[in-house]
């Protein structure tokens, strides 16, 4: 495996002014990264869930002004895009790395999406580690561990409000050694993902 981990070099390229110079940075220095790193994701996940699953790498081409904040490879089920389908998500924000299984605002079918969930939530209390997290935003850094979070009411929300969202999964802090290492981290997303499969599931049901 091709795939060495991250650098302090790589969460500092959001540090960097301006959308060309910090845009150039990310093609350079993350994305080949992402490209190895999520080519053999795709692989593990199409081979646990019986059907092909596409690598997709954030381009940021709507952005003309304002650099980006993270970055992001995207594996979902659709060859032409990830926004409207539950997708798993590995990405770089200045100090974390997330690893994310994402359901957006973009996604037509997220009030029913949400119902489900809400009418099997004993699933996700039992099959989500505790110390995973969720978000409720992708664009926000915050994020809540399972034992804080007020599950039934984030679902609500959910379903209920139009530009809501629903992450689940685990932030490694940029300094965590782990990050480092190509194989440990590699070891840890796919555990991470293999975990939050009953959830994935769950979503098309």
């Amino acid at each position: 495996m091709l795939f060495t981990g991250f650098t302090k070099e790589d969460f500092n390229t959001f540090s960097l002014d301006g959308l060309e110079k910090r845009m150039n940075a990310i093609q350079l220095r993350i994305q080949p990264k992402f490209k190895e790193l999520g080519e053999i994701l795709a692989d593990d996940l199409s081979a646990q869930l019986g059907e092909e699953m596409f690598l997709h790498i954030a381009k940021h081409a709507r952005r003309k002004v304002n650099p980006p904040n993270d970055t992001w490879l995207a594996i979902a089920n659709n060859k032409r895009g990830y926004k409207q389908h539950p997708h798993f998500q590995v990405g770089l924000f200045d100090d974390h790395l997330f690893i994310w299984l994402a359901f957006i605002y973009e996604l037509p079918r997220k009030a029913e999406i949400a119902k489900t969930f809400l009418k099997r939530i004993e699933i996700l209390e039992e099959r989500i580690p505790a110390d995973f997290v969720i978000s409720l935003d992708h664009m926000q850094k915050k994020a809540l561990s399972m034992r804080d979070i007020d599950l039934e009411t984030s679902l609500v929300r959910f379903r209920d409000v139009k530009k809501a969202e629903f992450l689940i999964g685990r932030h490694i802090k940029a300094n965590d050694p782990v990050l480092q290492d190509g194989k440990a981290l590699y070891a840890l997303i796919k555990e991470t993902f293999e975990t939050l499969l009953p959830v994935y599931k769950l979503s098309y049901e």
